[in-house]
């Protein structure tokens, strides 16, 4: 039996050795063979030397190099592709998940009891309030809007059985979302939770604005009531306009009051022609997603792999 760990890494350099390690020595503890694949998504430090030296010292350790930086999204489907294990864990090298947890997984997919299980952080402790502030309002909306459920602070760690990764693999859209494609394979799953923990060198590759456009890309992925949202607020325009000019015909023919008020009637045209251009924008958002989707082009490219 052979558990294949999927490790995503992007300057990584100061955590590729002690997340190693770790993982051996947890490794120790399981009563499986290990496959370590890593993928370097167009690291600009040391860590495809580190990767290199690994690879030549360990057996077990597999690397993909990309050419450039396709994003953990393409990463994690790199390191899928290339698993061999029955059990497959997809794992950061920051540290931040505990590894520990990978004994309780590995008990209970093995079992029979779970198909996948994940975890689940419970705190947010040593991020800004903003960050957990956005965060928490992106699950609370993704949850309402979606019929995929996605469950706030489930990170990409988890252990899966080889059923769930082919079923992942088949899924072969452009547009990837790798927390929302977990959840609409179903399964049964389970999810073991923890205290946040802090990273144990290096400084996280995401950034608020990469951020707020994954988040973006989450709720495109996996709903389509912003597109139904654009078409109420055109619905409702169109029928208070009308009124409007009820109001307006009714003035002049019974009062004989002419039309007044050219200030409100300028900042109404232009709110009715900026919800336009929201509406076209969401469009163009669904649109962008499509054409990238038709072009077919790969998730990565591989200069190198071992």
């Amino acid at each position: 039996m052979t558990v294949s760990i999927v490790v995503p890494v992007l300057n990584e350099q100061d955590n590729l050795q002690p997340f190693f390690t770790v993982l051996q020595e947890i490794a120790g503890k399981l009563d499986a063979d290990m496959e370590f694949i890593f993928v370097n998504d167009g690291s600009t430090d040391g860590s495809l030397h580190i990767l290199e030296r690994m690879h030549e010292a360990h057996p077990c350790v597999h690397y993909v190099d990309f050419s450039r930086n396709f994003g953990k999204e393409a990463a994690i489907l790199a390191g899928l592709e290339r698993s061999t294990g029955e059990f497959v864990a997809v794992m950061d090298a920051d540290l931040q998940d505990p590894p520990e947890l990978l004994l309780e997984m590995h008990t209970l997919v093995a079992s029979g009891a779970y198909d996948m299980v994940g975890s689940r952080r419970i705190s947010r402790t040593g991020e800004s309030w903003l960050r957990s502030f956005c965060a928490k309002a992106f699950y609370w909306l993704i949850r309402r809007i979606s019929r995929t459920q996605m469950i706030d602070g489930v990170r990409d760690f988890r252990l899966m059985s080889r059923p769930v990764v082919e079923s992942v693999l088949e899924l072969r859209e452009y547009n990837r979302f790798s927390k929302g494609l977990f959840s609409w394979v179903g399964y049964r799953v389970k999810y073991l939770e923890f205290e946040n923990r802090k990273r144990i060198g290096g400084r996280s590759s995401w950034s608020f604005g990469g951020l707020a456009k994954y988040s973006v890309d989450g709720i495109m992925n996996f709903s389509n009531v912003p597109l139904q949202l654009a078409s109420y607020l055109g619905f409702l325009l169109s029928f208070l306009s009308i009124i409007g000019i009820g109001i307006v015909l009714y003035r002049t023919i019974v009062f004989g009051d002419p039309v007044a008020g050219w200030p409100s009637l300028v900042s109404i045209m232009l709110l009715i022609g900026g919800l336009q251009l929201y509406g076209l924008g969401i469009l163009g958002q669904y649109i962008g997603r499509i054409y990238l989707e038709c072009k077919k082009r790969p998730h990565f490219i591989v200069r190198k792999a071992e």
